[in-house]
C-alpha cells in the first residue's frame, strides 16, 4: 500500500497520535525525578531510550548497520530535531519566565499545520487552521491557568527568542521528516544516542551532576526514557512520515491537556474551569482538524 492509501494513512496517524499520549505523561515523570538538572535528565532519558532500541536489535538479531547507514541529511535533521528542541527549550526556561516561554515554545503544533502546506501532496484547509488555533487557545488556558500572562518584558528577550527557535526547530523537523520517508523508524535509536551524547556535553558545561536519590526518582527517569523521551519519538517519526500531518499537529495540543488531567488524578494538580475550557477547545479543535480524515474513514 502507498502512503496515499486512506487505511494506511489513518493507521499511521493513530500510531503517531500515541506520541501525544506519551508526551502527556512528561510532566508527571519529570516531577518524580526530583532535582536532577535538565540536561543531565535528557542525557539519561535518551541514553535509556537508545539502550532499549539497541537491546531490541540484539535480541532480534537485526542488521544494526542497515538501520544506521542512512543519508547525512536524515542524521542531521533527526539529531538536530531531537537535541535542538530540548536545548532551546531549556535555554528558554533559563532566560525567561516559564509560563511565557512555554506559551511561545508551544506554537510548534500550529507551525506544523501551517508548514505542512509546503509538502508535496498536502493541502491546507480552513478546518486545519481553525482546529489548530482552537488547540492553541486551549493550551494557553491550561498553561496560564486562565490568569493570563504578566506581560512580556524586554529583559527576557533572549529567552523568548530561544523559545521561538525551539518551536521552529520541532515544527521544521516534523514537517521535513516526511521527505525522509524511506528512512526506517529504527534509525531514531541512533538519533537518541547522538542526542544523549550532546546532552551530556551540555550537562558537563552548564550543570552540576545530581544523581537520583531514591527508587522513585529512578522510576521517573526510566519512565521518561521508555515513554515521552523514548518510544514517543519513534511513533511520532512513523506518524509524520506516513500519516496526516495536519491532524497530528492539531492533536499535539492534547499533550498539555493529558498532562494536566494526569497531574490532577495523581494529586499534583487542581481541576479548575481553565482545565474544563482547555479540554473543550483542544478536543473540539482536534475533531475539527480531523474532519476530512474521519469522513474518509466512515466512507
Amino acid at each position: 500500500m502507498s502512503d496515499h492509501d486512506p487505511a494506511k494513512r489513518l493507521k499511521a496517524t493513530l500510531i503517531g497520535s500515541t506520541a501525544v499520549l506519551m508526551w502527556g505523561t512528561l510532566a508527571l515523570f519529570t516531577t518524580l525525578t526530583g532535582t536532577i538538572p535538565p540536561f543531565q535528565l535528557a542525557a539519561m532519558s535518551f541514553g535509556i531510550a537508545s539502550a532499549f532500541v539497541g537491546l531490541k536489535w540484539l535480541v532480534r538479531s537485526e542488521d544494526v548497520a542497515k538501520h544506521l547507514r542512512q543519508p547525512v541529511g536524515a542524521w542531521l535533521l533527526g539529531t538536530l530535531g531531537l537535541f535542538g528542541y530540548h536545548f532551546f527549550y531549556f535555554m528558554a526556561l533559563r532566560n525567561a519566565p516559564p509560563v511565557e516561554a512555554g506559551l511561545i515554545a508551544y506554537m510548534w503544533p500550529l507551525l506544523i499545520v501551517v508548514g505542512s502546506a509546503l509538502l508535496p501532496g498536502e493541502r491546507l484547509r480552513w478546518w486545519h487552521v481553525v482546529g489548530a488555533l482552537a488547540g492553541l487557545a486551549g493550551a494557553m488556558l491550561l498553561i496560564t491557568g486562565g490568569n493570563g500572562v504578566s506581560g512580556f518584558k524586554s529583559e527576557f528577550t533572549f529567552g523568548y527568542i530561544m523559545a521561538g527557535v525551539c518551536a521552529l526547530t520541532w515544527s521544521t523537523y516534523s514537517v521535513l521528516n516526511r521527505r525522509f520517508g524511506g528512512v526506517p523508524t529504527d534509525t531514531v535509536g541512533g538519533f537518541c544516542a547522538a542526542t544523549a551524547v550532546l546532552a551530556t556535553i551540555c550537562h558537563l558545561a552548564f550543570e552540576i551532576t545530581i544523581w537520583p536519590a531514591n527508587g522513585l526518582e529512578w522510576l521517573g527517569v526510566i519512565g521518561l526514557g521508555m515513554g515521552p523521551v523514548g518510544a514517543a519519538f519513534f511513533t511520532w517519526d512513523y506518524g509524520t512520515k506516513h500519516g496526516d500531518i495536519q491532524v497530528l499537529g492539531a492533536l499535539a495540543y492534547g499533550a498539555p491537556l493529558i498532562s494536566t488531567v494526569v497531574l490532577v488524578i495523581f494529586g499534583k494538580g487542581e481541576a479548575t474551569w481553565a482545565v474544563a475550557g482547555g479540554c473543550v477547545l483542544i478536543v473540539g479543535g482536534a475533531l475539527l482538524a480531523s474532519k476530512q480524515l474521519l469522513q474518509r474513514r466512515r466512507r
